[in-house]
């Protein structure tokens, strides 16, 4: 072979690594040769739609969702894909639903249950970026137990709730110390999500390294304990209360007496207090917008950081909340529950490049599409065995072609489906409910039994799970916890 020939096989090897290499996906050897976008991931706990963001005349301000939707696209009929943080979280970070996994409830081993699936932040460090995270991002039990240190290769973990020495509500006779709500702590520097921001500050205002950083931001505000500094209460002390019909359960099928049996004592406990101390529930309320505004505000101080690094315009901004809340509405408090008010959420998307500024998508989408989204958002390969679907069609054009409705799960067998109009809830014992959202926001007629309504319950119905894994088992032990900065 002479040295012509040596020399026209080194280009066409050198034209066919050309080729590979263009063809490879996103990885930690190309992730920071192709200018791909950082990602500020944020998730907050318990916050419902009684928010400005989604409804200029609710009464829970909240100017820094507002300023970030601006930038990006709001999502207003968003939903969780089940009214509880572990199996919500789950469905989100996996992009499998609860019928896929096994994962129904808030003490199920997820990790036990889906041992070798990737979660959301996996995929990125396997692409080579830097992630890192802070605050409550798994569900947070045992101790944080339900966290995966594999997901993150840097972690702050939730610092611990401070109580005040007694509890504040002046109802010792209504659940648990957890459940407590009024002014505290004394000091904002005190409060859980003061840490959990502050640390992402740092992040985001240190120079940009040599990877991509994928930055997850846990808020744990609004959720119970209800204590938010005192200043936070001031603004609401003339809130009004939710709007209520008295004889809301009159029409519920038995499913759904079966299925709220555990958490009916909540509303009931709440009527009890009330009725001892006046205006006991009028301040739970407001204690929950409180709490809510607390949110805002720390998510605001991530976002000024944002704003002040070179990173502000190369930065993908995720923020969904893990489900809804009720606060009294159809005789209900807590999540746990398929209505509306359990399930609806917000959801923001900020891509530069993709989202037009200031845009709305009013389609239902559920957050089992976070996970295919964000891979097809940074360029990463998809996921064949997602259950959720891309969002990107809608993120370049709201009115784009949506065919599918939201689908959410509280435990097993009991499932709901969310169109443009319509909230369809079946049980495990098969009875149902049907609300009509353009007539009835509020969800106080149950529409299940009006024949007129059959096509409507048969177009819905076929949006059901057609398998449903079985419930997988709780997690028992304590792992230890990471040392935050591993």
């Amino acid at each position: 072979m002479n040295s012509i020939d040596l020399i026209e096989i080194r280009k066409a090897l050198i034209c066919l690594l050309s080729i590979v290499v263009v063809c490879l996906p996103l990885s930690a050897a190309t992730a920071d040769d192709t200018g791909a976008p950082d990602v500020l991931f944020i998730v907050v706990d318990d916050m419902n739609d009684w928010i400005s963001l989604l409804d200029p005349k609710a009464p829970i301000n909240t100017p820094n969702l507002e300023r970030l939707a601006k930038r990006g696209m709001l999502f207003s009929r968003a939903y969780c894909a089940s009214p509880a943080c572990n199996p919500s979280r789950v469905a989100a970070l996996t992009g499998l639903r609860p019928t896929t996994t096994g994962v129904y409830g808030n003490k199920t081993d997820w990790r036990g249950a889906v041992p070798y699936r990737k979660t959301i932040m996996q995929n990125f460090i396997a692409a080579g970026y830097d992630v890192r995270g802070a605050g409550k991002i798994f569900h947070h039990h045992l101790d944080g137990a339900f966290h995966d240190d594999d997901s993150f290769q840097d972690f702050q973990h939730l610092h611990p709730q401070q109580y005040p020495p007694q509890k504040l509500n002046g109802a010792p006779e209504y659940g648990s110390r957890n459940t407590d709500w009024g002014h505290w702590p004394n000091r904002v520097e005190d409060s859980i999500d003061y840490h959990t921001a502050s640390y992402c500050v740092r992040a985001l205002s240190g120079p940009p390294g040599e990877r991509p950083m994928f930055l997850a931001c846990g808020i744990y505000k609004p959720h119970s304990p209800f204590f938010a500094p005192a200043e936070y209460h001031r603004a609401y002390d003339e809130i009004g209360l939710p709007a209520r019909k008295p004889d809301d359960w009159h029409d519920l099928p038995l499913g759904a007496a079966s299925l709220m049996r555990k958490t009916k004592w909540f509303w009931q406990g709440m009527i009890n207090v009330e009725k001892n101390r006046e205006g006991s529930y009028q301040d739970f309320v407001r204690a929950y917008a409180a709490c809510t505004s607390f949110a805002d505000v720390q998510i605001g101080r991530v976002l000024d950081a944002l704003d002040n690094s070179p990173r502000r315009d190369n930065t993908i901004v995720i923020l969904w909340s893990d489900h809804g809340f009720h606060l009294g509405e159809k005789d209900h408090i807590e999540k746990f529950a398929l209505w509306e008010k359990s399930n609806h959420i917000p959801f923001i998307v900020v891509a530069p490049g993709v989202t037009k500024p200031g845009s709305r998508c009013d389609r239902p989408v559920d957050m089992t599409a976070l996970y295919p989204t964000l891979l097809a958002l940074c360029g990463l390969p998809t996921d064949a065995k997602c259950d959720g679907h891309n969002l990107m069609p809608l993120l370049r054009d709201p009115n784009a072609k949506w065919d599918r409705p939201a689908l959410m799960t509280y435990r097993r067998c009991n499932h709901a489906v969310r169109s443009a109009r319509w909230r369809y809830i079946r049980y495990e014992d098969g009875s149902e409910e049907l609300y009509d959202h353009d007539a009835d926001p509020n969800e106080w007629y149950n529409l299940a039994d009006d024949e007129r309504y059959s096509g409507v319950i048969a177009s819905h119905k076929k949006w059901l799970p057609t398998t449903e894994a079985k419930q997988s088992p709780d997690l028992k032990r304590r792992r230890p916890k990471t040392e935050a900065g591993r």
